[in-house]
Parts: structure tokens; C-alpha cells; sequence
């Protein structure tokens, strides 16, 4: 069975800690992959947040996440913190990728939890329909 790939940018544009809250463990005493996906979306958030956005406000216009794909690594567990890196990539007319890096402190070393990303589209909510990227939005995701 062939498997996902994520070839990860050398470089992210933003990181934050997230610690991981007991009610994120599942029957098998760890995260679930529903859990991953909750940690990449509070990134998401925490980094749009650190250039002036919301998903709801894009300049102008909101987003929707059309694909997402992770590859998982390790475990997490009640009490650990994630070091989770963001950066946005291919940046179209009306879409961008954003890649995601989940990493844990180990004995001084990080570890590779996992690592994702998703496809992100300009929407707007009321219309239902997709919408060009603002040149401010595209220039701030851009750095």
C-alpha cells in the first residue's frame, strides 16, 4: 500500500507551543489522529492571528481548507508540549498551501510527531463561492 509523502519546506514562518489536554487522549492512551488534526488547525490559527487574519477575515474574505494529509510519527501523550511549526507555500490566485511540523521535547532532543498540510482556498462564506486571494493577504503570507 502506497503511502502519503510530505516533503517539508527547509524553512517555517512561525512556531508555537501547544500542550496537549487530557481530554485529547483516546482509549488507547495516546492522541488520536482526530487530535492531530485539531493540533494543526490551532496552528493554523495561532499563525494567521501572528499576521493580522482570520480564517473568517482574509483580507476581506474568508477560507476553507479543501484537502489535508499527515503523516504520523510518534505518540503523544497527557502532559506533553508540541512544538508546532507553521509556514504557507505555493501561493496561487485564489489557494496556498500551509505546511505544518508537530514536534515533542524528548530528553532534550525533538521528535518528529508529524508532519501535514493542508490546501486552503478564499471563500467567500455568503456567496459560496471562491474568491481571488487579497494582494495584502498573498503579501503577508509571503513575509
Amino acid at each position: 500500500m502506497s503511502r502519503i509523502k510530505i516533503d517539508l519546506p527547509e524553512k517555517f514562518a512561525f512556531t508555537t507551543t501547544i500542550p496537549v489536554r487530557i481530554t485529547d487522549i483516546n482509549y488507547g492512551g495516546h492522541t488520536g489522529n482526530d487530535t492531530i488534526l485539531s493540533l494543526i488547525h490551532e496552528a493554523r490559527i495561532q499563525f494567521l492571528r501572528s499576521i493580522g487574519y482570520t480564517e473568517l477575515d482574509f483580507g476581506g474574505t474568508g477560507m476553507i481548507m479543501v484537502d489535508v494529509g499527515i503523516e504520523f510519527k510518534t505518540e503523544l501523550f497527557y502532559g506533553d508540549i508540541v512544538i508546532a511549526s507553521v509556514t504557507p507555500a505555493d501561493i496561487g490566485k485564489a489557494s496556498f498551501d500551509v505546511y505544518y511540523k508537530l514536534e515533542k521535547e524528548t530528553d532534550g532532543k525533538r521528535i518528529i510527531v508529524a508532519i501535514a498540510k493542508t490546501g486552503m482556498v478564499c471563500y467567500d462564506y455568503d456567496r459560496k463561492k471562491i474568491v481571488a486571494l487579497a494582494k495584502e493577504a498573498a503579501g503577508r503570507l509571503k513575509g
